[in-house]
């Protein structure tokens, strides 16, 4: 049972000079209900694009992309998005940042003050729901775009680059803090990262994108035990997936182990 349908899906970007782009070319996938999926893949390779198409931002040139049954034809509400930047309003609180989820879709905020105080409290924010982005550090701002994501309960959360900014200690630590939100919701993910170590951490299955244009060169299961803590990347098993990708984009050329050669 599919909640994300993906079918024979292209997206050319066309310019005034008619010299197209193929950013994605022929994909296919199916998400479960409750399933977390990251997307991985070098620069440029399309997992951006089908980020947007899911969340119908932009229609594609061939193919159709479906949610809970229905066809993706606009821009649909019903879906928590974050992205590399945090994308906070500098003059609002946290609080205030995480309720405008509401204002923007012209509701009343005052029933929903609780739930959004409830989610700053369980990303560890409870203490600085009236501080202002300014004083908050990079990853407690990225904490903040994740609760106002997540405030209206969509059943599916898009993730595009989400820790991508930040320092390597508080990258793990909102994965753990991720891990936790999304086994309390079990919402439906889908996660675009660089990382194949965050996703083979984070996900139950990875989607290994080739070079433009973007392809699906492999889909993996990740059967590793859950709740998953750091120790957890130093195991044989988390190893061997790693690897795996690894060897992948080899393959592909993505990762050369023989460097640049610079002209003498």
């Amino acid at each position: 049972m599919s909640f994300i349908r993906l079918a024979g899906l292209v997206k050319r970007f066309e310019t005034k000079q008619g010299d197209g782009t193929l950013a994605v070319d022929n994909v296919d996938l199916d998400i479960r209900p409750g399933e977390f999926v990251s997307v991985v893949g070098p620069s440029g390779c399309g997992k951006s694009t089908i980020l947007s198409l899911i969340a119908g931002l932009i229609q594609p040139t061939g193919g159709q992309v479906s949610v809970a049954g229905g066809a993706v034809r606009k821009p649909h509400t019903d879906v928590g998005i974050v992205f590399q930047s945090d994308l906070l309003l500098d003059w609002r609180t946290v609080l205030g940042n995480v309720l405008v989820q509401f204002e923007m879709r012209g509701m009343d905020c005052a029933p929903h003050v609780e739930r959004a105080r409830a989610l700053i409290a369980q990303v560890g924010l409870g203490a600085f729901e009236k501080k202002y982005p300014w004083e908050l550090s990079g990853g407690m701002r990225q904490r903040v775009s994740i609760c106002r994501a997540l405030v209206h309960e969509p059943p599916l959360l898009l993730m595009d680059e989400p820790f991508g900014a930040l320092d390597a200690l508080t990258r793990e630590q909102l994965q753990i803090d991720l891990q936790t939100l999304w086994q309390s919701s079990k919402k439906t993910v889908v996660f675009i990262t660089h990382s194949i170590s965050e996703a083979v951490f984070l996900s139950d299955r990875v989607v290994v994108m080739t070079p433009r244009p973007g392809r699906i060169r492999e889909i993996l299961d990740i059967d590793l035990p859950r709740p998953r803590g750091l120790d957890l990347r130093d195991s044989p098993e988390f190893g061997r997936h790693t690897q795996h990708i690894n060897q992948l984009f080899r393959e592909l050329g993505v990762i050369s182990e023989k460097g640049v050669q610079h002209a003498r």
